[in-house]
């Protein structure tokens, strides 16, 4: 088996060239998750709330047999969804904090000859990225103006001039209005908005303005 680890800077430029696994939960992935990334759960909710439990109660070693029992009759289907995501034989994996379910589900995707590279501290190493990252001084241009005076379409004529822009209202799929939602796709939790903002962010040079529009503190049900 070929499997290495990598810190998150490490890993999220590998996420550019190859295909990113999230091992957590369904309701995990849902809250929020590297963008792009695919779901291949260990467990499913109620299987996770049950070998939480039995380890809480029961200790390490009964929460992996129980854990073992759970999973295993999935264990081809898993392996299947993870060669159709790992077209080209390589699949960058993480779990909430690097730890026993990235582990076992590298060595599930490793017999199938799948190299894999783990994320040192997991998704929770992401979030704390994400969150430094947004945290830091930019040259930002906010576009203010009353509701219909085409701050949006402003927006999108000075990306047609190469000015760097952002849509925050097309990232949190809400047009910022009483009826915003109409026609729109499910909005994002606010954890996940900020993983898609980092990642629009993060694609920006430095050194460029960034410009967004003025937008009140929530668009829609994100913050």
């Amino acid at each position: 088996m070929t499997r290495h680890s990598a810190d998150i800077t490490t890993f999220l430029r590998m996420a550019g060239e190859y295909p990113v696994a999230d091992v957590r939960s369904p309701s995990e992935y849902s809250a929020g998750h590297i963008p792009g990334a695919v779901n291949i759960p260990l467990f499913n909710d109620r299987e996770r709330e049950i070998v939480g439990t039995k380890y809480k109660k029961e200790g390490r070693m009964q929460s992996i047999l129980s854990g073992l029992e759970l999973s295993g009759p999935s264990l081809r289907t898993k392996l299947e969804t993870a060669l159709r995501a790992a077209g080209n034989g390589k699949l960058l994996v993480y779990c909430w904090r690097g730890g026993m379910r990235s582990e076992a589900m590298a060595w599930l995707f490793s017999l199938a000859d799948i190299e894999i590279l783990l994320l040192d501290g997991g998704y929770k190493s992401y979030r704390h990225y994400v969150l430094s990252a947004l945290a830091e001084k930019r040259e930002v241009i906010v576009l203010g103006g009353m509701t219909g005076s085409s701050k949006t379409h402003i927006l999108r004529h000075l990306s047609l001039l190469n000015r760097k822009v952002i849509d925050l209202e097309a990232l949190a799929h809400h047009k910022g209005s009483a009826f915003g939602a109409l026609g729109q796709q499910p909005q994002p939790s606010t954890e996940h908005f900020s993983n898609i903002l980092f990642d629009k962010w993060r694609q920006i040079d430095a050194a460029d303005p960034v410009w967004l529009e003025d937008e009140s503190r929530n668009i829609g049900t994100v913050f």
